[in-house]
């Protein structure tokens, strides 16, 4: 997918919103990360195939909602966390879109896309702010973060002020486990103790992006700027007969870096490498090809 060309400037981040399995919002999740939280422990009832009840990261204050609802349990506070800034404003601003990556059609999980665009969009009506819900599918991991793109041209190239993004998963339906420990990629399961799996888990993550303009307009704290964003496609993919050599996460470092600076260095990377090593494989590749990008 080659790089579109976005906003010459900056988009502001003037709104976070979190509900993890180490956190109800977004500070407490991020202090549970910073103190070594992992959060991980025995599923209730899922066992592997050697009989051991399987580890999982799972959100201990949702009870037993399951498909589209638990999604939905997760998101929508995150949602109206990170909406929060605008809770005083006196000014009616447009409905504000919102974007939301969800992960594609799977055992445990079949396509519930449309589902959740239409509970969400209602479940935040009362917001008096939100306007239509857009899910963007069929990006996999990099879903949410290919609705922070989108956010991130429409917000430097149109007319709106603000763009709510956002991503929610649950690994935890007990078909997806079944599925996942089928495709070898639970960690610790079987009778192997497979050690190059993940730990199943759960999460929602919203932000709440605004333009510069409206930003100093409506006086909001700015945590950062979002200077720029891309996407690639990985043609190699896992569970296939090719080699994944990180030429799709290459293409996407390299173009999200145009435009630094002269001798810019990246000195801190925030990822999502989860254990598996087809992802330490493109992520080493790729920190290979781009050495003298970082420091």
């Amino acid at each position: 997918m080659p790089m579109q060309e976005g906003p010459g400037v900056g988009v502001a981040v003037v709104g976070l919103g979190a509900r993890t399995a180490i956190g109800m919002t977004a500070p407490s999740s991020a202090a549970a990360v910073r103190a070594g939280i992992p959060g991980f422990g025995e599923h209730p009832f899922m066992i592997d195939t050697a009989g051991n009840k399987m580890i999982v990261a799972r959100a201990p204050y949702l009870e037993d909602q399951a498909g589209a609802e638990r999604l939905l349990a997760l998101a929508e506070p995150a949602a109206r966390e990170a909406l929060a800034p605008l809770t005083n404003l006196r000014e009616k601003n447009p409905p504000i879109p919102v974007l939301i990556g969800l992960p594609p059609a799977r055992p445990g999980q079949p396509g519930m896309a449309k589902v959740v665009e239409e509970r969400l969009a209602r479940a935040l009506g009362d917001t008096g702010r939100v306007g239509p819900v857009r899910v963007v599918e069929e990006k996999g991991h990099a879903a949410g973060l290919a609705a922070l793109w989108a956010a991130w041209r429409a917000l430097g190239t149109s007319r709106e002020e603000f763009c709510l993004v956002g991503g929610v998963d649950s690994y935890l339906e007990p078909e997806t486990l079944e599925w996942l420990e089928a495709c070898d990629q639970v960690h610790g399961a079987g009778p192997e103790n497979n050690a190059w799996g993940f730990i199943p888990g759960e999460a929602a993550g919203f932000c709440l992006l605004a333009s510069e303009t409206a930003c100093t307009r409506y006086h909001l704290p700015c945590h950062c700027r979002v200077l720029r964003a891309a996407l690639a496609r990985e043609k190699n993919l896992i569970k296939t007969d090719t080699v994944c050599v990180g030429q799709g996460l290459t293409d996407a470092v390299r173009q999200a870096l145009v435009g630094l600076p002269q001798g810019t260095k990246v000195d801190r990377m925030i990822c999502d490498q989860n254990g598996e090593p087809y992802r330490a494989d493109e992520f080493g590749f790729t920190l290979v090809r781009l050495s003298e990008r970082f420091t």
